[in-house]
């Protein structure tokens, strides 16, 4: 395998195990410069805010715990209705895995759905599909007639995109009070209506190149499959080219190894709700094998990866969302829940500022894949092992052992065996990408970036569950030594002050446990912020009635 120039390599090369643990020494200087280059981030999108489209502002200074509803919440019918897609998201999950692309369509169409038969009772709002040409009487355009339209859309949706969940969907629809037998197209019926606009927008998405029906030309056949004939041109064991993506082995959980493809390579031909295509906002290239930067940087996610701590520990799972993870855009749409309770919105607020969100990170997700199959960027699992073979190397030893000294070919990012690094390259990062387009959408939809919420975990819960705080946290069988009166302990509060600040600890979570390099990181939180402040005149448009004129 290829290394880099010699003069470059001795530049940059600080991860040897004698260097590394002066870093590991030096530790306070580091967490300051890494301090200040979220600071400077955080910077980077501050704007003057526009008009509040949904709720109001909440008070400030209370301890709100993060998906937890306070005692005696009554929420709105559209937070059940989000909830229970969720839900059917997380069941799906359990039965296939971890789709995060494929999610974001999965519940953008019933959101949009859950709006647009809204729009038909709202005075002024239009749907993405009928415009205002469903538009109800005055006399019927009570709350009550929209929130049975907006059920019945969201639940013919939700059938549609979750077909292996729909005994909990219509258990759930019935329990709210719903007659799932109610097929009716009629639009001067509630239930007509709604069931009306998820046929119409269904049928709309039915060919967006998402090839849900794995019926394009070009594919095997299965749903959502890739018809783009993407081939790596590495291959698990042998890297051509260290600047492309390589698929590597995951442990199957059965004894034996899986090796999966680049999911939905094909996502960049998905026609996107606002964005003009997927390569509007495409960033310039990342830096590659030889350049000072990509050393630089592969050397940061090295020195994090043995020296995590447990709050840092955390951070990396709380974004990384656990085993039944709805992807960005679930976390993003449970975000938005909390604002839902945070300022006692209403029926319709709660309408509005889920559809903004959902059509956010969908987009989002568009862009970073076109960006992701144009550059077909290497992840830190190959460049480690490119830069450093041969080397040994302090870093994570794996659940309960610590940090250890390492060949440089066992280097592993802070994740499961089963699912070591996404099966998908770099450039961007999806994490950083969407949340900044749905904390940019909450921020410009609220008026406000204030959150002000609380993520209350375990450290190490989802990494390496069980295993005592003391002995994760060892450096070569050295339990660490702490403070005078004061004790270790994983259970960590972490402080959500702002949208942004959350979508940039989304981003550096990613090269905290590995996956990532900062240019992967800090481009995706550009063409995040991007896509989300071309994406809101239009959902302005939606809900003010002025799209489609």
């Amino acid at each position: 395998m290829p290394s880099a120039p010699t003069s470059r390599r001795k530049r940059g090369e600080f991860a040897t195990k004698h260097s590394m643990r002066t870093l590991l020494a030096t530790r306070s200087r580091r967490t300051a410069r890494l301090t200040a280059l979220c600071s400077a981030l955080a910077l980077a999108s501050c704007a003057a805010p526009p008009k509040r489209l949904v709720g109001r502002t909440a008070a400030q200074g209370h301890d709100r715990l993060h998906g937890v509803l306070p005692e005696g919440y009554e929420p709105t019918l559209a937070y059940e209705l989000l909830s229970i897609m969720l839900e059917a998201a997380a069941q799906d999950v359990d039965r296939i895995g971890a789709r995060p692309t494929i999610l974001s369509r999965q519940m953008a169409i019933p959101v949009t759905a859950m709006f647009d038969a809204w729009a038909a009772y709202d005075d002024v709002a239009v749907g993405t599909v009928f415009a205002a040409d469903l538009r109800r009487p005055r006399e019927e355009r009570l709350q009550a007639n929209a929130q049975v339209a907006a059920a019945h859309a969201l639940y013919r949706a939700s059938l549609d995109q979750y077909p292996h969940q729909a005994a909990y969907l219509t258990r759930q629809f019935t329990r709210l009070g719903f007659d799932a037998s109610d097929t009716s197209l009629d639009p001067a019926t509630p239930a007509g209506l709604g069931n009306l606009v998820a046929r119409a927008l269904l049928e709309t998405r039915r060919h967006d190149g998402a090839n849900q029906l794995g019926d394009e030309t070009g594919s095997n056949g299965a749903p959502y499959s890739d018809y783009t004939m993407y081939r790596p041109v590495n291959t698990p064991e042998r890297v051509v080219d260290p600047d492309r993506w390589q698929p590597i082995p995951f442990d199957d959980g059965r004894g034996g190894k899986v090796v999966m493809g680049f999911l939905t390579a094909h996502w960049y031909r998905v026609r996107p709700f606002g964005l003009e295509s997927s390569a509007q906002f495409r960033p310039g290239p990342p830096p590659l094998v030889g350049s000072e930067q990509l050393l630089r940087e592969l050397d940061e996610c090295i020195v994090y990866n043995a020296s995590l701590d447990v709050e840092q520990k955390a951070i990396v799972e709380f974004m990384r969302d656990g085993p039944r993870s709805t992807g960005q855009s679930g976390h993003w749409l449970r975000f938005a829940q909390d604002i839902s309770v945070r300022d006692q919105h209403d029926f319709a607020s709660d309408v509005k500022l889920y559809f903004g969100v959902a059509n956010a990170a969908f987009d989002a997700f568009i862009a970073s894949w076109d960006s992701k199959r144009y550059y077909d960027s290497s992840r830190p699992w190959t460049l480690v092992r490119h830069y450093h073979a041969g080397k040994k190397l302090l870093g994570w030893g794996g659940p309960g052992k610590g940090v250890l000294e390492l060949d440089a070919d066992k280097w592993h990012p802070y994740s499961p065996s089963t699912f070591i690094t996404p099966p998908f390259p770099g450039y961007t990062s999806g994490h950083s990408t969407v949340s900044a387009a749905c904390a940019e959408m909450l921020r410009l939809m609220t008026g406000s970036d204030t959150y002000d919420y609380v993520e209350a975990r375990r450290a190490g819960a989802l990494t390496e569950d069980n295993m005592a705080c003391e002995v994760m946290q060892r450096v070569e069988g050295t339990l660490q030594v702490m403070p005078e009166g004061t004790e270790l302990t994983c259970d960590v509060r972490l402080p959500l002050p702002t949208f942004t600040a959350v979508a940039e600890m989304a981003g550096i979570s990613r090269v905290m446990g590995g996956y990532h390099i900062q240019a992967d990181n800090v481009a995706g939180l550009e063409l995040g912020r991007k896509v989300a402040r071309h994406l809101f005149p239009k959902v302005r448009g939606y809900i003010e009635g002025t799209a489609l004129k």
